[in-house]
């Protein structure tokens, strides 16, 4: 059995990974190698009312775990989920860390997954602003350093990808 965990701290990235959980539960139907996941919301973005109907209009799940890591300044809230993501590792080590978008959450679980030794993959891989004084930008450049797999949206993405150096096949 594969283990997956899926990493979700914004709003956006909960509609981004509502068809990467239907799939999930898809392939399960249709395959006996089966996927189980662990969907882990980190709490970047944590007005509750906001992230309920999320998971009921998506019709996802509600998380397994919520590092519950909203709020502070960008290093403290890099660091509590840095530290939350590392204590849950502990718990359950899957073999692949999803990540999405290009919030906090996105790259400070990377980076924690990836000095697990477990492989990482970004969906919305290689998109750019080149505008470093946005912190998403430095979220994206980080993650696609370490990135494994990468799961883009445009043409332009996978040039950037390829620019930076990132094989076709990843």
């Amino acid at each position: 059995m594969t283990k997956l965990d899926i990493i979700a701290g914004a709003r956006p990235n909960f509609m981004k990974i509502g068809p990467i959980i239907h799939a999930i539960h898809k392939w399960n139907e249709l395959n006996e190698n089966k996927m189980e996941y662990r969907l882990i919301h980190t709490g970047q973005h944590y007005d509750k009312a906001m992230s309920e109907s999320f998971f009921q209009q998506l019709n996802i799940p509600e998380p397994h775990l919520n590092l519950g890591a909203g709020g502070g300044s960008q290093a403290e809230q890099t660091a509590a989920i840095m530290v939350g993501y590392e204590k849950a590792l502990q718990e359950w080590k899957p073999e692949l860390s999803i990540v999405v978008g290009d919030v906090t959450s996105t790259m400070a679980c990377a980076i924690v997954a990836k000095k697990a030794w477990i492989k990482v993959a970004h969906v919305e891989g290689g998109i750019r602003s080149g505008d470093m004084k946005m912190p998403e930008e430095i979220n994206r450049i980080v993650t696609d350093s370490i990135t494994d797999y990468f799961f883009t949206t445009s043409e332009r993405a996978n040039e950037n990808l390829q620019l930076q150096g990132v094989d076709d096949k990843s």
